[in-house]
């Protein structure tokens, strides 16, 4: 029996011997031990990194918000401090204005006798044309206001210096709220932002948080700007103070006495009245006087009109009879005595007339300057009369001087017009 052979394939690749095969074992074996000892480090050094992170994000953010403590309370007290001085600004304000009020009101008390000479002035500057005379009653006038104006140059020279300090404690005051202000903005803001942590809903990313505002300043700055303010403030208390010793010194002066010069003043401005009456009635018998003239004149110029009238009715008569004959023909057209008359007739009609026309020319231009002469007239009686009610006025006007130095004046405008003769041009009622 014959024996039989396997066949056996093999594959075409390189075969690995046995040691080959133990090597990469064993080198598959160390490979995998050392990534593992590799990971374990780097698990090992990224928990630590976790770990110190951990720890310094808290730390960080616990000494964050004890600045941010700190800085609150640092504000506060800074708050407190510029309120403190504002209270004080704003009582300073209230006490310094009552003083300029009661400074105010010591003014008023002489203000009365420069009003009404003001007044007196005024009245008497409403005077027209001519009437506007440097008399003596407008000296004595100024010569009083002068003496009243003396006497209140010194509390208004304080109630200005009063407004002024006023002014600049406002501005102060203004200076002081801003800073408050800002103060309890930056408070709040800085209590909101120390409440808050990671669990907070309102956190998100900022695109550029750590830029620097083109507004910001240092803290010294800020300490520096705060600590101005309130010398500021405490500056302008000290001056204050001064102030309202000074309103209380010059307060106590009193007004000097004007009772002579009023009583002069007076004196020359019933004197004044007396003169414009006699005047004005000089001027209404002149104007009296102008319009006789004047009337007779208008009767001359009606006659001359008349007759110049008549006289172009002859000349008429005679051009026509003239120009009428000279429609004759052949040598009865002759220069006969009939036309030598008309020819003489015409040029003394002529002649005539131009006289007659120059003369109402005259009488017109004579008309036309007494009728100048009457407007005038009656312009300054209007003045005289404009400026005796200016001085009646004006009197009336200044009892309220006496009124001021508590004196009885009810019936001294009564004594006033009847020494004038003015009783029957003003109502009884306004002077009784």
């Amino acid at each position: 029996m014959a024996s039989k052979s396997v066949v056996v394939s093999e594959k075409p690749v390189k075969h690995v011997g046995l040691s080959d095969w133990q090597a990469r074992l064993n080198e598959a074996r160390s490979v995998a031990t050392a990534r593992r000892n590799d990971a374990f480090e780097v698990r090992h050094a990224a928990r630590n990194l976790r770990n110190e992170t951990d720890i310094q994000s808290k730390w960080d953010c616990y000494h964050n918000t004890r600045r941010l403590e700190s800085r609150v309370e640092e504000v506060n007290q800074w708050r407190e401090s510029l309120e403190e001085c504002l209270s004080r600004v704003e009582r300073e304000i209230d006490i310094l204005r009552a003083e300029k009020a009661q400074t105010e009101r010591e003014l008023e008390a002489l203000a009365t006798p420069l009003t009404v000479v003001s007044e007196c002035l005024a009245t008497r500057d409403s005077r027209w044309e001519i009437e506007m005379t440097y008399d003596e009653a407008e000296k004595l006038l100024k010569l009083e206001l002068s003496l009243v104006e003396k006497n209140q140059i010194m509390l208004r020279d304080q109630c200005q210096s009063a407004w002024e300090k006023l002014n600049a404690l406002e501005d102060v005051r203004f200076q002081l709220n801003l800073e408050i202000c800002n103060k309890k903005e930056a408070e709040g803001i800085d209590i909101e932002q120390m409440h808050l942590n990671k669990f907070s809903a309102n956190t998100t990313f900022k695109s550029n948080p750590q830029r620097i505002p083109k507004e910001s300043c240092t803290h010294e700055g800020w300490l520096t700007n705060t600590k101005n303010v309130k010398s500021l403030a405490e500056n302008e208390l000290k001056d204050t103070y001064a102030l309202r010793e000074s309103l209380f010194v010059t307060r106590e002066k009193t007004r000097n006495e004007l009772h002579a010069q009023q009583d002069l003043v007076d004196h020359t401005i019933r004197r004044r009245i007396f003169e414009t009456q006699r005047a004005r009635n000089e001027l209404k018998w002149q104007i009296g006087k102008t319009e006789e003239e004047m009337n007779l004149c208008l009767v001359e110029i009606e006659a001359l009109e008349k007759a110049i009238e008549d006289k172009k009715e002859v000349l008429k008569l005679a051009e026509s009879r003239q120009e009428s004959r000279f429609a004759r023909s052949g040598f009865e057209l002759c220069r006969d005595e009939p036309f030598q008359g008309l020819c003489g007739e015409i040029s003394q009609l002529r002649d005539t007339l131009n006289t007659l026309t120059n003369q109402l020319n005259v009488v017109k231009g004579n008309y036309s300057v007494l009728e100048d002469q009457h407007c005038r007239l009656t312009r300054d009686l209007e003045n005289k009369e404009h400026s005796l009610m200016v001085e009646v006025r004006t009197l009336d006007q200044r009892e309220r001087l006496k009124s001021w130095q508590g004196k009885e004046c009810r019936s001294q405008t009564g004594r006033n017009i009847r020494l004038t003769g003015l009783e029957h041009e003003i109502p009884k009622s306004s002077y009784i």
